[in-house]
C-alpha cells in the first residue's frame, strides 16, 4: 500500500516502521517556531522543570525559531515587558533564529521562516500559530500546537501523541484568468469544503496549475487549508521549490523532495478547474461564507487593507501597485499597507511599488501581522466595513465586534480601494 506525503515524513521523523493514517506517533521536530507568544511558552517551559533540581535547558537551541510580528512595535506596556522578557530568554539561551523588530530581519513569522530557508522539503515544522500551515508549500509537514505542547517540545525535541492524519488530494488543473488566483482558488477549496470539512486532515495540492504557480501563491493555499479545518497543507517539491529555496532563500546543497506513492491512499480526491473561475470573497463573519464577486461587488468600503502571512509578499504588492499607479483611492475609504517582512518592504521601496500607494493616498506601515487580529494597528470603528487580504473574518477579528469584514485577493483590494466599493478587477477600464 503506498503513501502520502504525511505518512512518509512522519515516517522518516518517528523512526519506526512505515506509518499509515490513524497511527500515533512522537516525530522528532525539524523546527519550533513561536512570536510575541513566546512569553506564555517561557512560563510553561520553566514549570516542567520546577522542583526537580534540573536546570532548564532548550534540547536544540538551533531548531527554535522566536520572531515578533503580531505586537510590532509594542502598544503596551504589558506587550513591551514580555517582549524584553524573551529577548532576555533568547540571548540566555542562544536562540540564533531570532527575529526581534528590525528594519532589516524583522517581519511576519510565515515569510521569515521560508525566506531565510529555515523550512525544508520533508522536515516537520510545529508553531504557536494557527497559520503554521504556510510551510507545507515547500514540502514540510506543518501545523500549529499550543504554549503547553511547544514547552514539551523544547524540551524533548518531539512532539508527543500526534496522530498521522487522513489526507485529502486536490488537483488543479486549468489556466487562471487575469487578476485570478491562488487567493481566490483557495477561497473557493474553503467555500466547497466548509470549515470542518478538512478536520484533522492534510491537504495535498497537485496537478498542472499548482506546478505553474510561485511559492508565493502555494504558501498563500497552504495558509489557508487550517480555514477548513486541516491539520496542514501540503505542495509537493518540484523545480520552482528548489529554485524558491536556492535564488530566494539561500539554501545550498542538495535539497530532498518527499512526493507521495503512485498508490497511496487518500481521504478524497477533489478535482477543480480554474479556467472558468472568478474572483471570490468570504463573506462576514466566516471564512467559508464564499461568494463569487459578482454577488457581492457594489457594497461600500472603510477600510482596505493589502498584507499579511496571506498575501503581504512582494508579487501581492506588485499586482496591486500596478492596478493602483496613476491613480487615487476612493475619499472615502483608508488604505492600509503591510508588507511581510522586512526584505519584501525593501524589494517593494526599490521597485517603486511602495511610492505608488502613498502617491495614491494609501498609508504603508510596518512589516507586521497589524489589524490581521484586532489586537494592533487598524482597528475598525463601530459598523464599519473593511475589504482585507487576510485570512479569518470572524466577528470581531479586526478588533471591534460591531464592523465586518470581506476577504478577497490583492487584485480586488486595489480595484475597490480605487472605487470605494467591493470591484472586479476584470471588469475595470485600465
Amino acid at each position: 500500500m503506498g503513501m502520502t506525503i504525511v505518512e512518509k515524513i512522519l515516517t522518516r521523523a518517528s523512526g519506526s516502521s512505515p506509518v499509515k493514517a490513524g497511527d500515533i506517533v512522537e516525530p522528532k521536530i525539524d523546527l519550533a517556531m513561536s512570536h510575541e507568544n513566546s512569553a506564555l511558552v517561557i512560563n510553561q517551559f520553566l514549570q516542567i522543570y520546577e522542583g526537580t533540581g534540573t536546570k532548564p535547558k532548550i534540547w536544540n537551541p538551533s531548531k527554535v525559531s522566536i520572531i515578533f510580528d503580531h505586537r510590532v512595535p509594542a502598544e503596551s506596556p504589558k506587550t513591551a515587558s514580555n517582549q524584553k522578557k524573551i529577548r532576555e530568554f533568547v540571548a540566555a539561551n542562544r536562540i540564533t533564529k531570532f527575529h526581534d523588530i528590525r528594519g532589516d530581519i524583522g517581519g511576519i513569522c510565515h515569510q521569515v521562516l521560508p525566506e531565510n530557508g529555515y523550512i525544508r522539503p520533508g522536515s516537520v515544522v510545529v508553531g504557536t500559530d494557527s497559520h503554521t500551515t504556510s510551510h507545507g508549500a515547500l514540502d514540510a509537514f506543518a501545523f500549529g500546537i499550543g504554549a503547553t505542547e511547544m514547552a514539551s517540545v523544547w524540551a524533548l525535541g518531539y512532539a508527543v501523541n500526534v496522530e498521522v492524519p487522513a489526507t485529502i488530494k486536490i488537483n488543479v488543473t486549468g489556466k487562471f484568468k487575469k487578476y485570478v488566483g491562488p487567493k481566490d482558488l483557495i477561497l473557493y477549496i474553503i467555500g466547497k469544503l466548509t470549515a470542518k470539512g478538512a478536520n484533522y486532515k492534510v491537504i495535498e495540492f497537485h496537478g498542472p496549475a499548482i506546478k505553474k504557480m510561485s511559492t508565493s501563491g502555494r504558501l498563500t493555499i497552504c495558509n489557508m487549508t487550517v480555514e477548513a479545518g486541516a491539520t496542514a497543507g501540503i505542495v509537493p517539491a518540484d523545480k520552482e521549490t528548489g529554485r524558491y529555496l536556492r535564488e530566494e532563500a539561500g539554501v545550498k546543497g542538495k535539497i530532498p523532495i518527499v512526493s507521495p506513492d503512485d498508490d497511496a491512499v487518500y481521504e478524497q480526491i477533489i478535482d477543480i478547474d480554474v479556467t472558468d473561475l472568478t474572483p471570490q470573497i468570504a463573506c462576514p463573519h466566516t471564512v467559508d461564507n464564499v461568494k463569487p464577486i459578482k454577488e457581492v461587488k457594489g457594497i461600500k468600503i472603510n477600510q482596505i487593507v493589502i498584507g499579511s502571512c496571506t498575501n503581504g509578499r512582494l508579487d501581492d504588492l506588485e499586482i496591486a501597485a500596478k492596478i493602483i499607479k496613476g491613480k487615487k483611492i476612493a475619499r472615502n475609504v483608508r488604505m492600509l499597507i503591510f508588507p511581510a517582512s522586512a526584505r519584501t518592504y525593501n524589494q517593494a521601496l526599490s521597485k517603486g511599488y511602495l511610492g505608488e500607494f502613498m502617491k495614491a493616498g494609501a498609508v504603508v506601515m510596518n512589516p507586521g501581522c497589524g489589524p490581521c487580529l484586532g489586537v494592533h494597528e487598524g482597528a475598525l470603528g463601530d459598523g464599519e466595513i473593511a475589504l482585507s487580504t487576510t485570512n479569518r473574518n470572524f466577528k470581531g477579528r479586526m478588533g471591534n465586534p460591531k464592523s465586518e469584514v470581506y476577504l478577497c485577493s490583492p487584485a480586488v483590494a486595489a480595484a475597490s480601494a480605487i472605487k470605494g466599493f467591493i470591484t472586479d478587477p476584470m471588469k475595470m477600464n485600465y
